[in-house]
């Protein structure tokens, strides 16, 4: 039988219980409706907002190993010939997409190849689609280009062609420096690999190197814990996202959980909450600043998020790619998450929209405030000027619960959370959530 998968863990909760707890987007997933891409092209026919930015996300969804952890979709059994099949369809889907009304000629703010591993792929293969897709949007402007990594991937001619590509920000899946955590948690590289291509990122003085690291990894310990921070600190990246370790429902971790077969000691929530907290004040003694629940940045100057902060205050998001997520002219829209439909479908000259929901005012202005408050703070004169809202005073309530319980602080306009309240902000923002959501499948 098929278990429902439960909204966001509440805030009572103690044990790394198998559930979504990471806050992406609202309303919850499972509100979108499915069969409806009429409701995405109806959004991608109207005019673009002349005052919003656009951002674009490709989707690479190629990886040396599957993590134990991960829920994302990813494929590990695709050889050569069916990569270019595939980044053959992304790029004719951006082609597709860049004549539409709301997309045609506009410049994207930014730029973002996440996966799986976009590094994964070839040399020849990152050239060709970028080539293709340059020519369907040009990016020679674009603000940020971020690009994820894992570091046995990488050689010094990949890297010599992401930089040439015009990345800015490249983000190294760590997670963690213990060769044993590694292995047992599934990731594809070892500490050999990290150190290897270390000295090949510093020669060519990418704009800004964030480094990934998770905060309860399956047989984590203090110990092991402190030396992950310490070997960070020794690295000095320009931003450090720190994650805290959940188990959604399709991972493999989460599956022996179910069936009783999980023999490994897990860190509840409170363990990786301390450890977390551990990193922030480790890191911000070298002088580094608290950006996001997850991020420190060494300099807010120069180490910009452009990405996070332009989706948090509601850009329109194109995603391309399998199972991909878009947010265009207030419609949320995804791809299908299959890989046969999703080139069925590009084959047969049509968008491989699987689901989409339309926002109202209301939704809009609740899914930017839950976002925003993973920053930190946030000001509620934003809200006023956007939407003609006062979510301190349509929250009164809520808020008024957590401020009590010493989650975050009001005053002059501005909700801030506190340290603890910011160590656990995604078990906070279901508080925010109208009824109908509330206990809903996340995804």
């Amino acid at each position: 039988m098929t278990q429902p998968e439960p909204a966001t863990q509440r805030l009572d909760t103690k044990d790394t219980a198998v559930g979504s707890v990471f806050v992406s987007n609202y309303p919850p997933y499972s509100a979108w409706e499915r069969d409806r891409a009429d409701l995405a092209e109806q959004a991608l026919d109207s005019a673009a907002a002349t005052d919003t930015d656009l951002g674009l996300y490709l989707h690479i969804p190629f990886c040396r190993k599957r993590c134990k952890f991960c829920y994302f979709r990813v494929y590990t059994d695709k050889n050569a010939n069916e990569i270019g099949t595939y980044l053959d369809a992304l790029a004719a889907e951006m082609e597709k997409l860049s004549t539409r009304p709301a997309i045609a000629g506009r410049r994207p703010r930014f730029v973002y190849f996440g996966g799986g591993t976009p590094s994964y792929i070839g040399v020849d293969q990152l050239h060709s689609l970028v080539k293709r897709l340059q020519a369907a949007i040009p990016w020679s402007d674009t603000e940020e280009i971020t690009f994820e990594c894992e570091p046995g991937t990488l050689s010094r001619r990949k890297l010599e062609a992401i930089r040439e590509i015009g990345v800015t920000r490249l983000s190294l899946g760590i997670e963690n420096f213990n060769d044993e955590i590694l292995q047992e948690n599934g990731r594809a590289h070892v500490s050999t690999e990290i150190y290897r291509c270390l000295p090949w990122i510093v020669d060519l003085d990418f704009d800004q190197l964030n480094i990934d690291l998770i905060a309860g990894m399956v047989g984590e310990t203090w110990k092991t814990w402190q030396e992950t921070v310490a070997k960070t600190l020794e690295i000095d990246p320009d931003s450090v996202t720190i994650y805290q370790m959940e188990l959604p429902f399709n991972t493999r971790y989460s599956s022996t959980i179910l069936d009783g077969s999980f023999d490994r000691p897990l860190a509840d929530w409170h363990t990786k909450r301390v450890w977390h907290d551990y990193a922030i004040q480790e890191l911000s003694k070298a002088g580094y600043e608290v950006s996001s629940a997850y991020t420190m940045v060494k300099n807010r100057q120069t180490s910009r998020f452009v990405y996070r902060d332009s989706v948090w205050h509601g850009c329109d998001l194109l995603g391309t790619g399998v199972a991909s997520f878009s947010h265009i002219n207030n419609v949320h829209f995804q791809n299908v998450d299959g890989w046969g439909e999703y080139l069925a479908l590009l084959g047969q000259d049509r968008l491989p929209i699987g689901r989409a929901y339309v926002t109202e005012n209301r939704e809009q202005w609740i899914r930017e405030f839950i976002l925003q408050l993973k920053l930190g703070e946030v000001n509620a004169d934003y809200f006023l000027t956007k939407f003609d809202v006062d979510p301190v005073q349509e929250f009164a309530r809520p808020l008024q619960q957590l401020e009590s319980q010493g989650w975050l602080a009001v005053s002059d306009r501005l909700v801030r959370l506190t340290r603890k309240g910011l160590l656990r902000v995604d078990s906070l923002l279901p508080e925010f959530y109208d009824s109908p959501h509330r206990g809903a499948r996340y995804s």
